[in-house]
């Protein structure tokens, strides 16, 4: 009979009490495309000895996974497109929902979804891979569709982009399965892209307004093509929200744009999604200073002190913008700070935006913690954050969503739906 080694044996143990398929462990591992066979040969004690790399991956196996949903009858079904680390499914499964669907691409941002889910998007996280009908039914479409295609550090191409192209796969949704309700969120910049008209014309497709025509040099599927004839009936409306107003203290503004659909024959009602804004502005204001979210641990930032070189770079950069007049530049906070500027994906390459300030213990300033950025998009301490190496996870709360924003949309977007949820 033949003895399986004790770290097969404990992969398999893991696997189990985690409740987790051979896809989501390989996930978690780190493992390739065949990830799943890999993980089902080594539980046999097959496949080759586990490297010393994964072996550590799998003694550091978290005990459970938090937000894992293993709910039959949930108060309402939504989905999550280019979901990220899952920022804005959170509030919605808190309020009773159950995600039937993910979608996102990025390999390291699946690992850390799957650490806090349980979850790992099919066919790669692909949207573009799946018909609408392959979609579950929902009630609810959450989307924080790529924003590089419209934001001031990229190009600012728009629907030339491919990424800008994505709002179309959400539009083609909409058109086959008419959920209740849905939330967009995007950059600042895309009210203002191509003189406002790039707003304009999603503004118009989700409210069913205008059919629109597409150049035919822009690579969309039949099915986005053919979708575009339908025309969608929600009440639809926009607003610009900062983070800083809602608990968590960075700037942030972002655009979010929600859809209530209408009932048959009832004519449109754009101004209530407007009020509803509103409601959210004035009941759910909440300011929390920067040094509430800090760790004061000299021993534990000592490892996240920038060196003398890239001071001295950040220094140089932001004299000679100032002489050229440009606002580029580091950007240096304290305990003293209410808020900090907007954490950006590229955080990870010199923190420029954000840096702390530690000239009472005689160092140069230092980037943030992992665990003060994910307090700084308002993930709850339990959010697991350690699957994936610092610079991807500093991208990972770059790209995210702050969570007390969607909280507190969430909260008002359902009731002007008449979703149930689990407090209703």
């Amino acid at each position: 009979m033949k003895v399986i080694p004790e770290i097969n044996r404990k992969l398999a143990e893991a696997r189990e009490r985690l409740g987790l398929d051979h896809y989501v462990m390989a996930t978690l591992l780190g493992l390739g495309p065949k990830g799943a066979e890999t993980v089902k040969l080594w539980e046999n004690g097959k496949g080759g000895k586990i490297t010393p790399a994964k072996e550590k991956a799998i003694y550091a196996l978290p005990i459970e996974i938090p937000y894992q949903d293993t709910r039959k009858e949930p108060a309402f079904k939504f989905i999550d497109l280019f979901a990220g680390i899952g920022g804005m499914r959170l509030p919605f499964q808190e309020s009773g929902g159950k995600c039937v669907f993910t979608a996102e691409i990025d390999k390291h941002s699946k690992v850390t979804y799957a650490a806090n889910f349980g979850e790992v998007p099919e066919k790669d996280g692909d949207i573009t891979k799946f018909t609408s009908s392959e979609i579950p039914r929902h009630d609810v479409l959450l989307a924080g569709f790529p924003c590089q295609a419209f934001s001031q550090a990229g190009k600012k191409q728009g629907f030339l982009d491919t990424r800008g192209t994505m709002f179309f796969e959400i539009q083609r949704i909409l058109a086959t399965h008419h959920p209740k309700a849905f939330l967009l969120e995007n950059v600042k910049q895309l009210k203002g892209h191509d003189k406002q008209r790039t707003l304009k014309t999603i503004m118009a497709i989700l409210r069913g307004e205008a059919s629109v025509e597409i150049p035919d040099d822009i690579q969309l599927s039949e099915e986005i093509r053919a979708s575009l004839g339908t025309k969608l009936d929600y009440d639809v409306n926009f607003e610009v929200l900062r983070a800083r107003d809602f608990g968590v203290p960075q700037i942030r503004e972002r655009v979010y744009i929600v859809g209530i659909r209408r009932d048959k024959d009832v004519s449109a009602n754009h101004e209530r999604i407007k009020e509803m804004f509103g409601r959210i502005i004035e009941n759910y204001r909440l300011k929390v200073p920067l040094k509430d979210i800090l760790i004061d641990d000299p021993e534990r930032t000592q490892d996240f002190t920038i060196s003398d070189k890239l001071w001295t770079g950040h220094k140089e950069r932001k004299k000679r913008n100032r002489a050229n007049g440009k606002g580029f530049g580091y950007s240096l906070f304290d305990r003293t700070s209410e808020y900090c500027s907007t954490m950006s994906a590229r955080y990870y390459k010199d923190g420029s935006e954000i840096l702390i300030d530690q000239s009472d213990l005689g160092r140069n300033p230092r980037k943030l913690l992992p665990e003060e950025a994910r307090a700084l998009q308002g993930f709850p301490e339990e959010f697991v954050i350690d699957r994936v190496g610092k610079s991807q996870l500093y991208k990972q709360f770059g790209n995210s969503v702050a969570v007390p924003v969607i909280r507190a949309i969430a909260s008002e977007m359902l009731k002007e739906a008449n979703i149930r949820t689990r407090e209703s």
